[in-house]
């Protein structure tokens, strides 16, 4: 088994050669070309010593030479890790003490790359184009090895590392073996079946697993097209390339279509015709924002909750009809809701949300650190922070992280279901709720919001008019005591609001 191999090999048939692999701007690459500069790359990178198991880290923004490498250093047995294009000094230094890379891979904006400079050997590092490996400085040009064939690994043996966010810490590494696309490939293909004209595009930054599986590694597995957005993404940039390139699935995180959905009349400004359906992920799109969307954009949006450990594991899409406030079904995964002692509970229950861990597309472990990876598989499960219920039908609700959540007056608030409350009123386009500390009731309830610049709304900061709003929508008691306006608020690199740098903030400021 070989996890380039297999993304490869439908693509390498007669009928598949021709067609296109990816769009870029105004170019187009098909399979076979693609392919070509696979293997090519992995024949330079057999000449440099590229050896099985070794560790090459990649610093690139999406393109194609990164698909390419990241292929090619699987193809040869090595394990690809990526990290964060915006990460600094700071990140690097703690990354490639973890990776211990043999060989750097940079694209060409990292072509004088201070951040890396002495961290590494400079004869490791290797600039990479749509030509392959260029020779470094003053050397001669780096030979490709003929004919290389895919080094056989075993299905769990590492393949490629993806790193976190690092907004709760250092960033993680999440180690993923060879078996993750078949096991991920799978539910993809299951819970939306490819069409002959497919284009996928995805948002995100490749050096995060859902986007680098929707955007690339499912597209060639499955033998559909994809568009690459090699700058950052904007509402603008965003829907010009479905424009463009004629997308029909669209792959985002909630907070980008809030943000589409805050541009007046953007949908009429771009031929988005070609949309067959969109996703979203990263955190529950609250169902005003989700009718709203279909409403002006005419077509459906299909919700999934993914994790690093893994990728896409619950979601439904164009076979399975929504369910309001769920975020799907499983998909080759079998979830549970337990309580504290790991017992299961019944449907409808609230607890914490696990997975049995025997699912073949979970990760190896997390890099360098073998207790946190002993500590997220416990009892047969894979355990995650967020609280939630599953009914009789196995349609999971996500009600929020237990470490988002607080108590208020002796009762459990789940900040998630008073943002739903707030953006269902059509005047925010953003809600963040956050906990106050309070020596007399505990918490009181914070909430911080971003105003829809076309909508004149007669919420102010006036609390009372909030509370008038909000009323029959929430329980009184879970209406927030201080509301705050801000332009934007803060978020990770993948997009996700962070909610302890909105409190901190406000506290700071108090």
């Amino acid at each position: 088994m070989n996890l380039a191999e297999i993304a490869l090999k439908l693509s390498a048939s007669p009928e598949m050669e021709s067609r296109v692999a990816f769009y870029t701007g105004n170019s187009a690459t098909t399979n076979a070309e693609f392919r070509r500069l696979v293997l090519h790359i992995a024949g330079q990178l057999r000449t440099l010593g590229l050896k099985r198991g070794d560790h090459v880290l990649l610093r690139m923004t999406n393109s194609v030479e990164f698909a390419a490498s990241f292929l090619a250093v699987i193809w040869n047995g090595g394990v690809a890790a990526l990290q964060n294009s915006q990460f600094g000094r700071y990140e690097l230094e703690h990354v490639v003490g973890l990776v211990k890379p043999a060989l750097v891979l940079v694209g060409g904006s990292f072509r004088d790359d201070a951040s890396v400079a002495g961290l590494v050997p400079s004869s490791s590092v290797h600039l990479v184009t749509t030509e392959g490996i260029e020779p470094v400085a003053g050397s001669p040009a780096v030979a490709v090895q003929a004919d290389v064939q895919p080094f056989q690994a075993e299905p769990n043996d590492p393949a490629f590392i993806v790193f976190t966010s690092g907004t709760t810490g250092r960033p993680k590494g999440i180690v993923h073996a060879h078996r993750w696309l078949e096991a991920l490939g799978d539910s993809n293909r299951t819970r939306i079946p490819p069409r002959q004209d497919d284009v996928a595009f995805a948002t995100g930054e490749w050096s995060f697993v859902s986007a680098l599986g929707h955007n690339v590694l499912f597209p060639l597995r499955n033998g559909i097209s994809a568009a690459i957005l090699e700058e950052r993404a904007s509402p603008e940039r965003i829907l010009a390339a479905v424009d463009r390139h004629k997308v029909t699935l669209l792959y985002s995180v909630a907070t980008l279509y809030r943000r589409i959905l805050g541009q007046p009349g953007i949908e009429k400004r771009f031929d988005i015709s070609s949309l067959r359906g969109v996703n979203s992920t990263g955190e529950p799109l609250e169902p005003a924002v989700k009718q709203e969307w279909e409403a002006r954009f005419g077509c459906p949006v299909w919700e999934h909750y993914g994790l690093s450990e893994a990728q896409m594991v619950l979601g439904h899409g164009p076979i399975t009809p929504p369910r309001e406030g769920s975020v799907g079904v499983a998909w080759g995964v079998q979830p549970k809701i337990v309580d504290e002692a790991f017992q299961p509970l019944a449907a409808n229950s609230v607890g914490t949300l696990v997975f049995e861990r025997d699912y073949p597309g979970f990760f190896l472990g997390y890099l360098g650190d073998p207790q946190r990876t002993a500590d997220s598989f416990r009892n047969g499960y894979f355990l995650t922070s967020d609280l939630a219920k599953i009914d009789e039908d196995g349609f999971v609700f996500i009600l929020g992280r237990s470490d988002d959540c607080f108590k208020s007056k002796g009762v459990l608030i789940a900040p998630r279901e008073i943002e739903e409350a707030l953006l269902s009123l059509g005047v925010f386009e953003e809600a963040c709720v956050f906990a106050i500390p309070d020596a007399e009731i505990g918490n009181r309830i914070g909430a911080a919001v971003v105003r829809r610049s076309e909508v004149e709304t007669e919420v102010d900061s006036d609390i009372r008019s909030l509370a008038k709003s909000l009323g029959g929508r929430i329980a009184p008691f879970k209406i927030p005591t201080t509301l705050v306006f801000r332009e934007a608020l803060p978020k990770n690199a993948n997009g996700k609001t962070l909610r302890t740098e909105v409190a901190r903030s406000f506290l700071e400021s108090a």
